[in-house]
């Protein structure tokens, strides 16, 4: 509309300018005339002043229609032929443009589709040229998929910002939220394409895995693996075995190349996953057994010998005293039994779960501790007498917590400003000592710190002091140093003699197409900053919404959500959201007719107020898309209130961006847009359906819009503002 105001405009300053000289000309020639002509001529003026009005009521039609003709013939045709073809070069190459304009723009036109003809035959000469190179490098990638997806171990891979690239379907299956017996909400995967592994596993876990998988490789250990013990969102117990992804060694200067091999870069790392929680139960109830019947049987067995040995030592005993030790006999033996039945049945409630520990070097723990107290609580730390050669049993990350929050108590309670580590054999034990210079602690100052759950600047452990120990099976005590005026807590830990075992399987390869995408390794983190990345480096949630009507504020609800995840240029099929909604009220014959979902379908489905919290999980940290997006926000928006769910995340809207790519085009309907760039709509009408033809349109939209110059969100967000449809409010 713009364009065609601005042809009129110049059309009638050129009209403008005309009618001005005529008029100066005829002022002229008017000056030059007698009176006797003047006369003359304003009398013929007068006679044909009926045609003179005449033809200025009709002039400005006239113009109009001279105006329009021009504008469709030689501006709107050259626009809209631009516009095709910019969609067959980057978008459809099937599609071809339309003949229109004047007789030399339909000539460019036939040689621009004879062109395009050209330039797909070649692209599938080239493409069919391509599939018959790589067959066999498919065929290679096709056994190793197959090869991943039945390993029976669960394996993930990340970037080294926590972003998964990889995993198979034992880590799906494992990885697992369950079932919401309240709200009857499906169960839903955890894991994705994209997503952080810190929405499944705790952070702190996994950076104090890194930081002594990056200790062991400083150290020169090209083949480090680090291992914890967590639990998942279904509460089995898995152990988590990690292992890095480290940069290749380019070849270059040779100093360069001694340098990063010295010091390799970790670009992410893999988890093996296994659940042990079977192992540990089976574990534990094995130990139960063994000490309830130490326990349980020791005094029956300690009569029983009793009596034997008085039969043995008189054998002249009367009837009646060796009937009375016959009598003690059974009846400790019927004792017995019953123990033995009850054990059976009971042993495994009153003992607690082991907890399986790690084998790592005294010093590396020490190292360890140190940073985390200097970097948590600004204390000072050195060490004296560390043996290096000692390797302990332990689970270091409980350990490091119980430093840390004996570190803080004696920093808070007593003014304590520097702490030192020691470490020194103990025969079958290790002595590790923190030890620090200031007043005595009482007794029941230490008995209390190692009772009360460690919190420590906010991180509160559920876990004691004490509870540590016990896991560590060691003890820990309070000690003064009079001669040196020092005072250290000692903890006593059973040393251990780990075998160092190489890590031999390459990390490289991949899995199931539709499980990984390793370009993420080179992909920052999502930050704030998010309208300054580039359009193709974005991770996306694809929605839509079925609802119960058009009007949110007068009461229409939800009833169905369906939602797409894109990730590196790809839709995933497989990494999908789709929920029908209980509405809570009534649905409308119209709006049935259009979505299909009748009320008996929705009975016994969650209500909105449980399913935006799980699609709220399945969409974080993305940027949305919907087509019309105004319209389902809308219905989003009204929800925040009663569930307090806030969906704050950039929105984009190809609705908007189909008005910024085709101006020149009226129809913007989803099915219009997915005609021009040879999208295939099946399942319209549908949340889900919807959601993925949407996906697949906006990656259409992608190379459009950069051959526009809009690169980034940022810049597609400020042009969609742009557009007419962006002033419609619901």
């Amino acid at each position: 509309m713009r364009d065609k105001l601005k042809f009129a405009a110049v059309l009638a300053a050129v009209y403008v300018l005309i009618a001005g000289i005529i008029a100066v000309l005829a002022g002229l020639v008017w000056a030059d005339l007698k009176p006797e002509e003047r006369l003359l001529a304003a009398q013929v003026l007068d006679e044909r002043v009926g045609g003179i009005v005449v033809f200025g009521f009709f002039l400005p039609f006239f113009l109009g229609f001279l105006i329009n003709h021009l504008f469709r013939r030689y501006i709107s045709a050259p626009s809209q032929l631009a516009e095709e073809i910019q969609l067959i070069v980057s978008a459809n190459p099937d599609h071809r443009a339309t003949p229109r304009g004047s007789a030399e723009l339909r000539k460019v036109v036939r040689l621009v589709n004879e062109l395009a003809d050209s330039r797909q035959a070649l692209q599938r000469d080239v493409e069919a040229r391509i599939r018959e190179a790589s067959r066999d490098l498919e065929a290679e990638k096709n056994r190793l998929a197959a090869l991943m997806s039945e390993l029976a171990q669960s394996v993930v891979v990340c970037n080294i910002e926590g972003r998964i690239l990889l995993y198979n379907a034992r880590a799906r299956q494992l990885l697992t939220q369950p079932v919401d017996k309240q709200s009857g909400a499906a169960t839903r995967s955890l894991v994705g394409l994209g997503r952080s592994i810190f929405g499944i596993l705790d952070r702190n876990l996994i950076t104090h895995a890194l930081e002594n998988v990056h200790d062991r490789l400083t150290r020169g250990n090209m083949a480090p693996v680090a291992s914890f013990v967590t639990t998942t969102p279904a509460g089995q117990l898995i152990r988590v075995q990690m292992a890095p992804v480290v940069s290749a060694v380019e070849q270059g200067r040779p100093e360069d190349m001694a340098k990063a091999a010295s010091a390799p870069e970790i670009t992410g790392f893999v988890l093996i996953l296994e659940n042990i929680t079977r192992t540990i139960e089976m574990g534990s109830r094995r130990d139960a057994l063994m000490q309830t019947l130490t326990e349980g049987t020791r005094a029956s067995l300690a009569n029983i010998r009793a009596a034997v040995e008085m039969m043995l030592s008189f054998p002249d005993m009367d009837r009646e005293g060796h009937n009375r030790f016959i009598g003690i006999i059974g009846e400790e033996a019927a004792k017995l039994s019953t123990a033995l039945n009850r054990t059976v049945t009971e042993f495994a409630d009153s003992l607690k779960t082991q907890w399986p520990l790690e084998d790592m070097r005294g010093a590396d723990l020490i190292a360890a501790a140190q940073r985390r107290i200097e970097q948590k609580l600004g204390l000072q730390t050195k060490t004296e007498n560390v043996d290096e050669s000692l390797w302990l049993k332990v689970d270091s990350y409980s350990l490091i917590q119980a430093f840390t929050y004996l570190a803080s108590r004696l920093r808070d309670e007593f003014g304590v400003r520097e702490v030192r580590f020691g470490l020194e054999s103990a025969g079958r034990l290790a002595h590790l000592d923190i030890v620090w210079t200031g007043a005595p602690i009482g007794t029941e100052t230490t008995m209390s710190w190692q009772t009360e759950p460690m919190n420590l600047g906010g991180e509160a452990s559920p876990l004691s002091l004490k509870d540590v120990i016990e896991r560590h099976d060691g003890e820990l005590w309070y000690q003064i140093e009079k001669p040196r005026h020092r005072e250290y807590f000692r903890l006593a830990v059973p040393v251990t003699h780990p075998e160092e075992v190489a890590w031999t399987v390459p990390v490289t390869g991949e899995s199931r197409p539709e499980y990984y995408d390793f370009d993420l390794f080179h992909q920052a983190g999502q930050n704030p900053e998010l309208d300054q990345r580039l359009l193709s480096e974005l991770t996306y949630t694809v929605f839509d919404t079925e609802t119960t009507g058009l009007d949110p504020s007068e009461g229409d609800e939800i009833i169905s959500i369906g939602a797409v995840r894109l990730v590196n240029g790809r839709l995933l099929e497989h990494e999908v959201f789709e929920q029908l909604v209980d509405p809570r009220r009534s649905l409308s014959a119209q709006s049935i007719k259009i979505h299909g979902i009748q009320p008996e379908m929705l009975a016994g489905q969650p209500a909105i107020d449980q399913v935006l919290p799980a699609f709220h999980r399945f969409c974080e940290d993305t940027v949305l898309i919907a087509h019309n997006a105004a319209f389902d926000m809308r219905f989003l928006q009204m929800k925040e209130g009663p569930t307090g769910i806030r969906f704050t995340q950039p929105v984009l809207d190809t609705l908007l961006l189909s008005a910024v790519i085709h101006p020149h085009l009226n129809q913007h309907k989803l099915e219009a847009i997915a005609e021009r760039l040879g999208i295939n709509v099946i399942g319209r009408h549908t949340a889900l359906g919807d959601a993925m033809v949407t996906g697949e349109v906006f990656l259409k939209m992608i190379p459009l819009l950069a051959g526009m110059g809009i690169r980034t969100l940022g810049e597609a967000r400020e042009a969609a503002q742009k557009t007419f449809y962006a002033r419609i409010e619901y």
